[in-house]
């Protein structure tokens, strides 16, 4: 599925998004990663859901944004509360959603002008 949105050209734009992977600026991307508006994509060692450990989101509240949206994959699911505490104490909000609706939901508060987070896991299928 493509992505496009007006006026980001200088902020780091998801472009497309598929099962395997997802594009930013017309750049693909095969593994799980983190997204700011104005830093580059950064690889996040995070390969299947099940693995997330409240460490994962430490290290997401370190650029303290205002959202982390989290791409949980193929289908949405939910993190026990226990492992966003880190977030959730300094008041940054976490939603979960699959990976399609997350890079939606990133542009359009990117676009916004919001300090979001992108947080995608894309798994690795056999």
């Amino acid at each position: 599925m493509k992505l496009h949105s007006d006026n980001t050209q200088q902020y780091q734009t998801v472009t497309g998004v598929d099962a395997s992977g997802v594009e930013i600026n017309a750049q693909r991307y095969d593994y799980s990663l983190t997204l700011l508006p104005e830093v580059p994509p950064r690889p996040w060692n995070v390969t299947d859901f099940d693995q997330l450990t409240a460490a994962h989101f430490e290290e997401l509240a370190q650029d303290a944004p205002d959202v982390v949206i989290l791409g949980t994959g193929a289908r949405q699911r939910f993190v026990h509360p226990r492992l966003v505490t880190s977030l959730s104490s300094r008041h940054i909000g976490v939603e979960s959603m699959d990976n399609g609706a997350a890079c939606r939901t990133y542009n359009v508060l990117m676009g916004e002008g919001r300090k979001v987070t992108l947080a995608l896991i894309l798994e690795r299928t056999a």
